[in-house]
Protein backbone atom coordinates (compact mmCIF):
# COMPACT_ATOMS: atom_id res chain seq x y z
CA UNK A 1 0.00 0.00 0.00
CA UNK A 2 2.90 2.44 1.16
CA UNK A 3 4.23 1.48 -2.36
CA UNK A 4 1.36 2.54 -3.85
CA UNK A 5 1.05 5.88 -2.22
CA UNK A 6 4.59 6.75 -3.41
CA UNK A 7 3.67 6.10 -6.84
CA UNK A 8 0.79 8.42 -6.51
CA UNK A 9 2.78 10.96 -4.62
CA UNK A 10 5.64 10.94 -7.18
CA UNK A 11 3.03 11.62 -10.03
CA UNK A 12 1.60 14.21 -8.42
CA UNK A 13 4.96 15.55 -7.83
CA UNK A 14 5.58 15.14 -11.77
CA UNK A 15 2.21 17.20 -12.36
CA UNK A 16 2.99 19.92 -9.99
CA UNK A 17 3.71 22.17 -13.32
CA UNK A 18 0.09 22.29 -13.19
CA UNK A 19 -0.92 23.06 -9.69
CA UNK A 20 -3.05 25.69 -9.04
CA UNK A 21 -3.50 26.60 -12.35
CA UNK A 22 -7.63 25.29 -13.74
CA UNK A 23 -7.04 23.12 -16.83
CA UNK A 24 -9.44 21.20 -18.80
CA UNK A 25 -9.03 16.91 -18.10
CA UNK A 26 -11.02 14.05 -19.93
CA UNK A 27 -11.62 11.18 -17.52
CA UNK A 28 -12.93 7.86 -18.98
CA UNK A 29 -16.31 6.86 -17.59
CA UNK A 30 -18.34 3.82 -17.73
CA UNK A 31 -20.72 4.43 -21.24
CA UNK A 32 -23.92 5.15 -20.62
CA UNK A 33 -23.41 6.24 -16.93
CA UNK A 34 -21.99 9.66 -17.89
CA UNK A 35 -24.91 11.51 -16.47
CA UNK A 36 -24.73 10.12 -13.17
CA UNK A 37 -20.82 10.10 -13.15
CA UNK A 38 -20.95 14.26 -13.73
CA UNK A 39 -23.85 14.61 -11.52
CA UNK A 40 -21.91 12.81 -8.30
CA UNK A 41 -18.73 14.11 -9.14
CA UNK A 42 -20.69 17.56 -8.63
CA UNK A 43 -22.17 16.30 -5.21
CA UNK A 44 -18.84 15.04 -4.27
CA UNK A 45 -17.48 18.35 -4.86
CA UNK A 46 -20.22 20.25 -3.33
CA UNK A 47 -19.34 17.91 0.06
CA UNK A 48 -15.88 18.20 -0.27
CA UNK A 49 -15.84 21.63 -0.48
CA UNK A 50 -13.88 21.76 -3.17
CA UNK A 51 -15.59 24.09 -5.12
CA UNK A 52 -13.04 26.62 -6.00
CA UNK A 53 -10.89 23.40 -7.59
CA UNK A 54 -13.51 23.08 -9.83
CA UNK A 55 -15.11 24.73 -12.84
CA UNK A 56 -17.21 22.83 -15.55
CA UNK A 57 -18.01 19.05 -15.57
CA UNK A 58 -19.18 18.85 -19.20
CA UNK A 59 -20.77 15.63 -21.69
CA UNK A 60 -19.75 16.99 -25.08
CA UNK A 61 -23.31 16.28 -27.06
CA UNK A 62 -25.23 17.03 -29.75
CA UNK A 63 -29.08 17.41 -30.25
CA UNK A 64 -30.84 15.33 -32.56
CA UNK A 65 -34.43 14.56 -33.86
CA UNK A 66 -35.51 11.43 -34.75
CA UNK A 67 -38.79 10.63 -36.73
CA UNK A 68 -40.14 7.48 -35.70
CA UNK A 69 -44.14 5.97 -36.64
CA UNK A 70 -44.65 10.15 -38.14
CA UNK A 71 -43.71 11.76 -34.86
CA UNK A 72 -40.47 13.65 -34.20
CA UNK A 73 -38.72 12.74 -31.14
CA UNK A 74 -35.56 15.18 -29.73
CA UNK A 75 -32.91 13.92 -28.26
CA UNK A 76 -29.09 14.16 -27.17
CA UNK A 77 -26.31 12.10 -28.61
CA UNK A 78 -23.08 11.71 -26.92
CA UNK A 79 -20.41 12.92 -29.33
CA UNK A 80 -17.63 10.59 -27.15
CA UNK A 81 -19.68 8.45 -25.56
CA UNK A 82 -17.71 6.72 -22.37
CA UNK A 83 -15.69 10.45 -21.97
CA UNK A 84 -16.88 13.85 -19.78
CA UNK A 85 -14.43 16.34 -19.49
CA UNK A 86 -13.66 18.40 -16.47
CA UNK A 87 -12.37 21.52 -15.47
CA UNK A 88 -9.66 21.44 -12.49
CA UNK A 89 -6.98 22.03 -10.24
CA UNK A 90 -4.87 19.18 -10.44
CA UNK A 91 -3.91 18.41 -6.58
CA UNK A 92 -3.69 15.30 -4.61
CA UNK A 93 -7.53 16.46 -3.04
CA UNK A 94 -8.85 16.60 -6.31
CA UNK A 95 -7.07 13.93 -7.94
CA UNK A 96 -8.35 11.51 -5.27
CA UNK A 97 -11.62 13.13 -5.64
CA UNK A 98 -12.43 12.55 -9.00
CA UNK A 99 -10.31 9.23 -9.20
CA UNK A 100 -12.88 7.73 -6.06
CA UNK A 101 -16.00 8.29 -7.97
CA UNK A 102 -18.17 5.34 -8.54
CA UNK A 103 -17.85 4.80 -12.89
CA UNK A 104 -14.70 7.03 -13.25
CA UNK A 105 -11.99 4.88 -14.92
CA UNK A 106 -9.15 7.27 -15.57
CA UNK A 107 -7.67 10.47 -16.72
CA UNK A 108 -6.95 10.59 -20.60
CA UNK A 109 -3.00 10.31 -20.79
CA UNK A 110 -0.63 8.16 -20.98
CA UNK A 111 0.50 5.62 -18.23
CA UNK A 112 -2.01 6.75 -15.43
CA UNK A 113 -0.25 10.57 -16.20
CA UNK A 114 -3.29 12.98 -16.44
CA UNK A 115 -2.32 14.91 -19.62
CA UNK A 116 -4.13 18.26 -19.85
CA UNK A 117 -6.14 19.27 -22.96
CA UNK A 118 -4.57 22.40 -25.23
CA UNK A 119 -6.04 24.94 -25.34
CA UNK A 120 -7.06 24.98 -29.17
CA UNK A 121 -8.71 21.51 -28.42
CA UNK A 122 -10.63 22.94 -25.44
CA UNK A 123 -12.06 25.99 -27.63
CA UNK A 124 -12.83 23.39 -30.77
CA UNK A 125 -14.96 21.10 -28.04
CA UNK A 126 -16.69 23.66 -26.32
CA UNK A 127 -17.58 25.22 -29.22
CA UNK A 128 -19.27 22.37 -31.00
CA UNK A 129 -21.00 21.60 -28.09
CA UNK A 130 -22.17 25.62 -27.70
CA UNK A 131 -22.78 25.90 -31.71
CA UNK A 132 -24.86 22.75 -31.82
CA UNK A 133 -26.64 23.93 -28.26
CA UNK A 134 -27.85 26.99 -30.34
CA UNK A 135 -28.46 25.75 -33.30
CA UNK A 136 -31.21 23.49 -34.86
CA UNK A 137 -31.25 19.95 -34.03
CA UNK A 138 -30.34 17.76 -36.60
CA UNK A 139 -32.33 15.06 -37.73
CA UNK A 140 -31.39 11.47 -37.39
CA UNK A 141 -31.97 9.98 -41.36
CA UNK A 142 -31.26 6.42 -41.88
CA UNK A 143 -30.21 6.42 -44.76
CA UNK A 144 -26.33 7.23 -46.63
CA UNK A 145 -25.40 8.78 -50.01
CA UNK A 146 -25.78 6.56 -52.87
CA UNK A 147 -28.38 3.69 -51.27
CA UNK A 148 -31.11 2.74 -53.14
CA UNK A 149 -34.34 3.56 -51.99
CA UNK A 150 -38.24 3.33 -53.39
CA UNK A 151 -40.38 6.15 -52.42
CA UNK A 152 -43.67 5.49 -50.89
CA UNK A 153 -45.56 8.68 -51.01
CA UNK A 154 -46.25 11.34 -52.79
CA UNK A 155 -46.68 12.21 -56.45
CA UNK A 156 -43.67 9.58 -57.41
CA UNK A 157 -44.75 6.49 -54.97
CA UNK A 158 -43.46 3.28 -56.28
CA UNK A 159 -40.28 5.08 -58.33
CA UNK A 160 -36.84 3.81 -57.17
CA UNK A 161 -33.80 5.45 -56.96
CA UNK A 162 -30.49 6.61 -55.70
CA UNK A 163 -30.09 9.27 -53.00
CA UNK A 164 -28.09 12.00 -54.41
CA UNK A 165 -27.63 14.76 -50.89
CA UNK A 166 -29.26 14.45 -47.41
CA UNK A 167 -29.44 17.78 -45.31
CA UNK A 168 -29.56 15.95 -42.08
CA UNK A 169 -30.74 19.53 -40.51
CA UNK A 170 -34.37 20.02 -42.57
CA UNK A 171 -34.29 15.74 -42.81
CA UNK A 172 -35.03 16.55 -46.67
CA UNK A 173 -33.42 14.45 -48.59
CA UNK A 174 -32.65 14.38 -52.38
CA UNK A 175 -33.58 11.03 -54.92
CA UNK A 176 -32.15 10.51 -58.25
CA UNK A 177 -34.99 8.94 -59.91
CA UNK A 178 -35.61 8.40 -63.90
CA UNK A 179 -38.15 10.49 -65.64
CA UNK A 180 -38.50 10.09 -69.25
CA UNK A 181 -35.48 8.35 -69.53
CA UNK A 182 -33.83 11.21 -67.60
CA UNK A 183 -32.53 11.40 -64.35
CA UNK A 184 -33.81 13.66 -62.35
CA UNK A 185 -33.23 14.91 -58.32
CA UNK A 186 -36.72 15.15 -56.37
CA UNK A 187 -36.25 16.52 -53.07
CA UNK A 188 -38.98 14.63 -50.88
CA UNK A 189 -38.89 13.94 -46.50
CA UNK A 190 -36.87 11.05 -45.68
CA UNK A 191 -39.68 9.14 -43.95
CA UNK A 192 -41.15 9.44 -47.97
CA UNK A 193 -38.86 6.56 -48.60
CA UNK A 194 -37.66 2.95 -47.67
CA UNK A 195 -34.61 1.13 -48.33
CA UNK A 196 -35.12 -1.43 -50.87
Amino acid sequence: MAVAALGLQLMVDELSEFSGEMRWFVLKVQTNRERTIRDALLKKIKLEGLKDDFGEVVIPSEKVVDTRSGKARESERKLFPGYVMIQMVLNDDTWYLVRDTSGVGDFAGSAGKPIPMEQHEVDRMLGKVEEEAVSAPKVKIPFSQGEMVKITDGAFENFEGSIEEIDDHSGKISVLIEVFGRSTPVELDHWQVESI
